[in-house]
């Protein structure tokens, strides 16, 4: 487990960009412990690769695009703990470590290639933490400018003019981000222009990403927003304030199908089935174009404790087998938009994500 040993902090809210979630000091990452949301805001400071590896394996950070910047700066520390005589293999040790932390969240290993790749060009241990610690940082700053141009690319997309509702799951904003947010940064820029007149945010069972922390997120940037349990959903639906469900994204595969947090293929059939649009917001490094169709992707499954218990406290029996599966798949043809800071693909094919990807 990483250091928790550092006094609490405030998370520094930004009313622009969300609340701060990383930050790097040169020496050490910083991360605000988003298991103790909404409790406690508490900041740990991370000076290894593998305390980085286990903040991310624990769920201290998670949210694929911040999974992404958190390794990029393991990364840089392994450079700054790297000996001399063996620097690049140290390094290399270190990004394998980072690389087992998450299985399904394409943003990790999209990181860590790009920080392979400067690595690559380096001929001294010296020129290595400079410019893997310049890179990580651009990382960083390219996230958050993706996000502002997402928002957007989504506006455009959507036609109606009177404040509506939307739907959200698990947390997609500032938190899980390098600021302002993927599908919740939408939402930010809707308020922005008046054009939002609620967020409904699912709890999202069984880790509460959507109650910890999306329904403190957002009202803590004065954004409307009413908690529903999962299981809520259709009928709030079926009501007709909601004009659009926006999600996020783990991994979107050449075809267009898109993996993110489980109980996200629900709301796309539901949607289907009350006509209102779905739109997956997601930066280009969630795309993995090596893999045909969602059928290829990994899917996580962690133990059966988070379901049987809360924060310790029991809710089944012992022993009750468990089915935990931390994403589901959801095939583009249930999805009206796919949106990133290329672009916007309409109706999503194999055709599509080629001409925005290659």
């Amino acid at each position: 487990m990483p250091d928790s040993s550092q006094a609490t902090s405030p998370a520094e809210p930004n009313r622009a960009l969300g609340t701060v979630a990383i930050r790097w000091q040169g020496h050490c990452l910083e991360l605000l412990d988003q298991r103790l949301l909404p409790g406690e805001e508490r900041w740990l400071a991370l000076d290894s690769a593998a305390a980085v590896a286990d903040s991310i394996r624990d769920m201290v950070v998670r949210g694929a695009p911040a999974i992404g910047i958190s390794a990029a700066y393991g990364v840089v520390l392994a450079a700054r703990q790297a000996g001399i005589d063996r620097w690049r293999e140290d390094i290399a040790e270190a990004m394998a470590v980072l690389a087992g932390s998450r299985p399904t969240a394409v943003n990790l290993f999209w990181a860590l290639n790009r920080m392979e790749q400067v690595l690559d060009r380096c001929a001294s241990v010296d020129q290595a933490r400079q410019q893997l610690a310049t890179a990580a940082e651009q990382i960083h700053a390219e996230d958050l400018a993706a996000n502002l141009a997402m928002a957007d690319h989504a506006l455009s997309v959507m036609t109606e003019e009177a404040p509506f509702s939307v739907l959200t799951h698990c947390n997609t904003g500032a938190l899980a981000t390098g600021g302002y947010g993927t599908a919740l940064g939408v939402i930010r820029r809707l308020h922005e222009t008046g054009r939002l007149h609620r967020v409904y945010a699912d709890e999202t069972r069984p880790w509460l990403q959507g109650s910890r922390l999306t329904a403190w997120e957002l009202e803590r940037d004065g954004i409307p927003v009413t908690l529903n349990a999962d299981g809520a959903a259709a009928w709030i639906m079926a009501r007709g304030d909601v004009k659009w469900v926006i999600v996020g994204a783990d991994r979107i595969t050449a075809n267009g199908d898109v993996a993110n947090k489980i109980g996200t293929y629900s709301l796309a059939v539901l949607a289907r089935h009350h006509g209102i649009g779905f739109m997956v917001v997601a930066p280009s490094s969630t795309v993995d174009m090596s893999l045909d169709s969602g059928q290829a992707i990994p899917i996580e499954e962690r133990e059966g404790t988070e379901v049987r218990q809360v924060r310790s406290e029991a809710l089944a029996p012992e022993g009750v087998a468990v089915f935990n599966p931390v994403f589901d798949v959801t095939p583009a043809t249930l999805i009206d938009a796919i949106v990133t800071e290329r672009g916007v693909i309409e109706r999503p094919d194999c055709e599509g994500m080629a001409r925005l990807f290659g």
